[in-house]
């Protein structure tokens, strides 16, 4: 698969801007603050119907502008698609495949497989386990939409089991069997994600212990656990055990909701005892990975977004890494850096064709 062109309009810095690329290489180079980033973020809006970096959508919008869109005109198993998200300031946003509007933003998610690596993943790392879920059910999803089905089921489920607790604090009521309900429901919702985190660790561990080898040069020992409540107790249980506590909290405090993934090297937490370059390391061979698991699952090789990923690596670990998405597993790959010299300095060592635009 393969983005031939994009077209922005009114979507953050841009007030119109086209492009057509190549089909292996493409570089932004430019100061900061052009719209290199931007230009990577439409593409990632492309495929996930959202931001990468701004969760509000309209704040994706041009400054006193009332709307923008988003094109991409890709090639798939041999036949072009065209996808297009569009923003009306005070509208829902809509997505648009071959002219036709998706009823439902989930049935996009995965049609266009994509990775990004940006600074910002150094969150996985630094922030809470939401974020580390977040990537978890990122990578799942791309490929199984059961998976994703379940979680969407069970945000739901879990809202209204946290606005029922609330209810009952309000009202200085409570019925068993009305909570039971969702109980049984979250259980049963929880069981599939839980089963299907487990799997895939089991799966992803591997590859990512394997990328990590190859871009630190040498044999430290990397790790990653998934916890998880439900690996020692059944969620009904859990909800029984923690009921007066839920109760008194107003919201539900026990679930797959609360998982997380720990993040080891030596034995010990990434957080805490990696250096910068080991942090760097580690995240960009979580991303790499998680290249390798979505094109092993969906069979398509997804694009890969490298943003910024040279800043603060020593010319070694460039090299690595050129090196590795020289390789013919990589297929279409685009890159933002500050220092053009630099960039196209890596980009001839790889034997590839590419392009570089100054913005």
């Amino acid at each position: 698969m393969i983005l031939k062109a994009l077209n922005l309009l009114n979507y953050k810095n841009f007030d119109a801007y086209s492009v057509e690329f190549d089909a292996k290489i493409n570089c932004f180079v430019g100061a900061n603050g052009m719209g290199k980033t931007n230009i990577l973020d439409a593409i990632y809006h492309l495929s996930f119907g959202k931001s990468y970096f701004n969760p509000i959508a309209s704040q994706n919008i041009k400054h006193e502008e009332d709307f923008f869109v988003v094109d991409g005109l890709y090639e798939k198993n041999e036949r072009e698609e065209k996808v297009i998200v569009s923003l009306k300031r005070g509208q829902k946003k809509i997505i648009k495949r071959n002219g036709k509007a998706y009823e439902r933003f989930s049935d996009h998610i995965g049609f266009l497989p994509l990775v990004i690596i940006s600074p910002t993943d150094r969150d996985l790392i630094i922030e809470g386990s939401d974020t580390r879920r977040k990537f978890m059910d990122g990578v799942i999803s791309q490929s199984d939409k059961n998976y994703l089905e379940a979680l969407i089921n069970y945000s739901k489920i879990l809202a209204q089991r946290n606005a029922l607790l609330k209810y009952f604090a309000l009202n200085n009521n409570f019925n068993k069997v009305t909570l039971d309900v969702y109980n049984e429901q979250l259980n049963d919702y929880g069981n599939q994600i839980h089963e299907k985190r487990k799997l895939f660790l089991e799966t992803f561990t591997p590859i990512f212990k394997s990328r990590y080898k190859a871009i630190s040069n040498n044999n430290e020992e990397v790790g990653l656990i998934y916890s998880s409540q439900l690996n020692e107790s059944t969620l009904l249980s859990l909800f029984t055990m923690n009921l007066n506590k839920d109760r008194m909290l107003q919201y539900t405090s026990v679930g797959i909701h609360k998982d997380d993934l720990d993040f080891s090297i030596k034995g010990y937490p990434v957080k805490k005892f990696g250096s910068q370059g080991q942090q760097k390391s580690f995240l960009i061979a979580l991303k790499l990975a998680q290249f390798d698991f979505i094109k092993a699952q969906s069979g398509v090789t997804p694009l890969l977004l490298l943003d910024d990923v040279f800043d603060k690596l020593d010319e070694q670990r460039v090299a690595q890494i050129i090196k590795l998405v020289n390789d013919e597993n990589f297929g279409q790959i685009f890159i933002s850096d500050t220092h053009a010299d630099r960039t196209e300095k890596a980009i001839k060592s790889v034997h590839q064709s590419y392009q570089i635009f100054k913005l």
